[in-house]
């Protein structure tokens, strides 16, 4: 049963983990690296992240800077950041790509909020859905006298500890992310 209980921290943590990606694709008013993570370029046949394609740097906190290692996917990453659905404008001197973060307005920064809210109580729900799976396994060797009922209720304390140490992980994700957001 401890194998189980191992299994469900793992799937947790893989939960934590996705959380937190989705938290970072997130745009605050600072410049980050993670928000071109998800930008696909067309280039020799395929689709490749822009990571894969160039050198980015943040400057002065605001400005992501972009050097591809090609000169020639310049258009094309150019192209792939105007599609995407960041709403930033990039500018090119043919070799370097800049990318000025604007600030965010107050009713913006709030609908924000709100999105990372929502994300985070998908992630709980994620959590009480993996709480669930493993009681239920529980419940059914209980039934089915593997384990004893006081092996059952240990098992039961042991799932709700991990499912509030989890909890209480997105709360202080979503707390950290909201202050981001805030901050002008």
């Amino acid at each position: 049963m401890n194998a189980s209980l191992d299994e469900t921290r793992k799937k947790m943590e893989k939960t934590i983990k996705a959380f937190k990606e989705e938290l970072a694709h997130v745009r605050t008013s600072r410049a980050s690296i993670a928000l071109l993570e998800g930008i696909k370029v067309d280039c020799y046949g395929t689709k490749m992240p822009i990571t894969q394609l160039a050198t980015i740097n943040v400057v002065e906190g605001r400005m992501l800077v972009i050097q591809p290692w090609d000169p020639n996917l310049t258009k094309e990453i150019e192209k792939a950041i105007q599609k995407s659905d960041l709403g930033i404008n990039p500018t090119s001197d043919g070799k370097v790509i800049k990318i000025v973060v604007p600030p965010l307005s107050e009713e913006r920064r709030k609908e924000l909020v709100k999105v990372v809210g929502k994300m985070a109580e998908e992630a709980r729900i994620a959590i009480r859905n993996l709480r669930r799976d493993i009681l239920d396994k529980f419940k059914t060797a209980k039934k089915k006298g593997e384990i004893s009922e006081d092996d059952f209720k240990l098992l039961e304390k042991k799932v709700q500890k991990l499912t509030d140490e989890f909890i209480k992980k997105i709360d202080q994700l979503l707390k950290e992310k909201e202050k981001e957001i805030l901050t002008v």
